[in-house]
């Protein structure tokens, strides 16, 4: 096979696994199941001894992951303060809207980072120009990881609280 030739089909393998990284569901549960059918009474509620409620997982996984795709993809972009900036100020969401609203963002920027990992004009190996020597493949390895971790407190604080 021609080098060319196996250069594409690597690049295009390893795009098609970053992209099941990202959306998961492989080795643990995907967002949407980690959220389906999560009572309304229960996304503000801490379990005894934890550190966080559903909904204040949540909103950090969406402002974490919004921070990382406009930090991949807008040399203006300036992230949250760290910690405060990247965690909700309330256990619970304000009111009703809230939670979906937090989880229609958190879909749209999964799906922008998809985008910009499967578009081919993206260099997943080039350094970012505004950034500190990250890339594209790093910045996504980070989001997959960051959400793998957050989905599983997502799902023990379901089962904590008995909901799973």
């Amino acid at each position: 096979m021609p080098k060319r030739k196996a250069a594409a089909n690597h690049d295009a393998a390893l795009r098609k696994h970053l992209l099941e990284l990202l959306t998961g569901g492989h080795a643990h549960a995907d967002f949407d199941t980690a959220i389906k059918n999560l009572p309304p009474a229960l996304r503000g509620k801490r379990p005894q001894r934890a550190e966080h409620s559903p909904w204040e997982v949540l909103e950090h996984m969406r402002i974490a992951q919004w921070d990382i795709l406009e930090f991949s993809r807008d040399a203006k972009h300036q992230s949250p303060d760290w910690p405060g900036g990247y965690w909700p100020t309330t256990a619970a969401p304000p009111d009703a809207e809230a939670w979906d609203k937090s989880v229609r963002a958190f879909r749209r920027d999964l799906k922008a980072m998809c985008g910009l990992v499967a578009g081919r004009s993206t260099d997943l190996y080039a350094r970012i120009p505004h950034g500190a020597g990250q890339t594209i493949l790093r910045e996504a390895l980070l989001l997959a990881d960051h959400n793998a971790y957050h989905l599983g407190e997502l799902v023990l604080l379901r089962r904590l609280l008995g909901a799973w």
